[in-house]
């Protein structure tokens, strides 16, 4: 078991760290864009904790197969509030570490883009579960934008199939029962082994192969700070764990 430093001020140390680092990763999960107004999924107000029916349309099988779920599903793209959501002071933290030339990559569990539009470039971020910006067609892999097929659903098309063969087209985020891709996973993988820091944000640290960047990096020697509103599986690797508001903890760590 690793030992949290003891310490009266741990935003201080953090803040320490972090200057003394070279090659900062963050890890962060849909805790650091709950304060964007975007639900969690298993929380107590949770997508799926709300509404089970959403996680039957996150299962493949299920989406593939009935296109029911599909169109429950297309209903739902539409009443995200992901497409108002900006980007909090959590989002905007990890620009000025990118800033500072601080920031080696940003691993993200998160769909919503909110990274990027904070400003953060693309070639740090590592989106492990894809994007809900884009739809992808099952059928022969085209890409596009989701708002082109938003409008086509707003125009009365209950399930929209893919224009160039006409196969079925899903939001290009990974769903239950479809493989991740493994150069993205490599590419995560092989950020958090390079990390003299790593800041797990947001996280539950219970999705794997994700989750074992924290161990990854903790064995490649770097300091693991774990930043949560709640205990996490990987607590007894931190150096240091920071409990309470992302919008709040990130800006004080991250701003020189």
């Amino acid at each position: 078991m690793r030992l949290v430093v003891p310490t009266s001020d741990p935003i201080s140390l953090v803040k320490t760290w972090i200057a003394q680092a070279r090659r900062v990763v963050a890890l962060t999960g849909a805790g650091i864009s709950t304060e964007s107004g975007i639900p969690d999924f298993r929380g107590p107000q949770g997508v799926w904790t709300k509404n089970p029916a959403a996680e039957v349309q996150a299962t493949l099988q299920n989406y593939l197969a009935d296109p029911k779920v599909r169109q429950a599903a297309w209903r739902s793209r539409m009443a995200s509030p992901a497409w108002t959501a900006q980007p909090n002071r959590g989002h905007l933290a990890l620009v000025e570490l990118e800033r500072r030339g601080k920031l080696h990559a940003l691993i993200t569990q998160n769909i919503d883009e909110l990274h990027q539009i904070a400003g953060n470039s693309t070639d740090r971020i590592i989106e492990v579960h894809g994007t809900m910006r884009r739809v992808m067609c099952w059928d022969c892999g085209q890409r596009t934008a989701m708002a082109d097929a938003l409008q086509r659903v707003r125009d009365g098309e209950a399930d929209p199939a893919c224009r160039s063969c006409g196969g079925i087209l899903k939001s290009d985020t990974i769903s239950f029962g479809q493989a991740l891709v493994p150069a993205v996973i490599d590419r995560a993988m092989t950020a958090a082994s390079e990390a003299d820091l790593l800041l797990a944000i947001g996280s539950t640290l219970q999705v794997y192969p994700v989750a074992g960047a924290v161990p990854l990096a903790r064995k490649a020697g770097a300091r693991i700070v774990i930043m949560n509103n709640q205990p996490t599986p990987m607590d007894s690797l931190a150096d240091a764990f920071l409990a309470g508001p992302i919008g709040e903890l990130l800006p004080a760590i991250c701003v020189a």
